[in-house]
């Protein structure tokens, strides 16, 4: 995202380039802000925005270009308990719909049957080097 671009510039230029894989579509501009409860700012610059806004702008970037897999690092950096629950929800309806995500996290996602990868087994784990 580019911080001098609206956020309705930067979202329209990203389902531009990245367009749609398959025959599924993504959501306009207008449905994909309002589905991450940001409705009211695509008229602001993306650099005005706080973290957690920059963060839900982000979901709305995926959501405008539909790819089948999600690849995420620290979804829910910057996000209030109820971001965090609006994201798990968008996160429950890309699979729903047959989608994948692979997420990086320190943190729980708030998702049933997900399969977790706990990194462990590192040299210098046993011996608290890595914290």
């Amino acid at each position: 995202m580019k911080n001098e671009l609206t956020v309705a510039e930067n979202l329209d230029f990203w389902r531009a380039f990245l367009g749609n894989a398959g025959s599924a579509a993504g959501l306009s501009v207008e449905d994909a802000t309002d589905a991450v409860g940001l409705s009211g700012i695509t008229h602001l610059p993306f650099g005005y925005l706080s973290a957690g806004q920059q963060r839900r702008i982000a979901f709305a970037k995926l959501l405008v270009a539909h790819r089948p897999i999600w690849i995420l690092d620290e979804p829910t950096a910057a996000l209030d308990t109820s971001a965090d629950r609006l994201f798990a929800d968008l996160i429950g309806a890309h699979l729903e719909k047959g989608g994948i995500v692979l997420a990086a996290t320190h943190q729980p996602l708030g998702l049933r049957n997900a399969q977790e990868l706990k990194m462990t087994g590192f040299a210098g784990v046993d011996a608290g080097v890595w914290g």
